[in-house]
């Protein structure tokens, strides 16, 4: 079970000087909407909450998570940043961050796909969610969602993508979930925490290194309308390059980018 004296034993003093508070939950409807509501009454930076289960939780574009009880990695935490346009790629370090954290634990077949997810031998692995809402002040409050398969059943109906978990990538190995969630605040908070001042440029190379659509033909969508072509990595604000059959690359900002087949 999760338990938050377990992952604090793990915490190095840096993430630790950087959480004002650490909630667990055994059942919750969003980590992701309980830290936005929370953001609305001035709670400060480093507000972190995981939980057992998740009711409604939350994927990009509106869709569920499916969060199981017992199962998973469902957490979320509160960053505050000055200013709004300072987050530009933020999903991106923070998916460098993850991949750090299970390449730490000999799980290297893992990669990502822009701009959001985690991903092993062509499935879904975790997410990422980030939601922002502006201060008064002009600066913005930041939700860093995480959701990461462990143990997810197979075959759930309503999972319409591929989808794997790392018992499965790495079934020699037994991972225990606080030590993990630990290790991923380890890591993930001094992310947020300096990133208006590294931003991007400081994670481009690795995001590169990690990129499982590079080089692949894919079929992307924004909104109704569909697009084809290879994916040529991204650029220097991590906006996805697609090639056209007629050779232009295309940059996208946002959009759904499924493999074809």
């Amino acid at each position: 079970m999760l338990n938050s004296n377990e992952i604090e034993a793990h915490l190095t003093e840096t993430a630790k000087s950087l959480i004002c508070d650490l909630e667990i939950f055994s059942s919750i409807d969003s980590t992701n909407s309980y830290l936005m509501g929370r953001a609305q009454n001035d709670v400060l930076s480093g507000s972190v909450c995981f939980s057992e289960e998740q009711t409604a939780g939350k994927g990009r574009h509106g869709r569920q998570w499916i969060s199981p009880q017992g199962q998973n990695i469902y957490g979320s935490f509160l960053w505050r940043f000055n200013s709004v346009k300072n987050l530009s790629g933020l999903s991106l370090a923070i998916g460098v961050g993850v991949i750090r954290v299970l390449r730490q634990n000999g799980i290297m077949n893992v990669g990502l796909k822009w701009p959001n997810d985690v991903y092993s031998n062509g499935k879904k692995l975790g997410g990422i969610l980030i939601e922002v809402t502006s201060n008064n002040d002009g600066g913005a409050n930041v939700v860093i969602g995480l959701g990461l398969n462990l143990n997810l059943p197979p075959n759930i109906d309503s999972i319409t993508q591929a989808y794997t978990n790392l018992n499965e990538v790495s079934p020699d190995m037994v991972l225990e979930r606080n030590f993990i969630i630990a290790q991923l605040l380890n890591e993930l908070l001094p992310i947020a925490a300096t990133f208006e001042d590294k931003a991007l440029t400081a994670y481009l190379d690795e995001w590169r290194s990690y990129d499982c659509l590079f080089g692949k033909q894919v079929n992307f969508f924004v909104g109704s309308q569909k697009h084809a072509g290879i994916v040529q990595g991204i650029d220097e604000n991590g906006l996805l390059k697609l090639e056209r059959d007629d050779g232009v690359i295309q940059t996208f900002s946002s959009g759904e980018v499924s493999f074809s087949a």
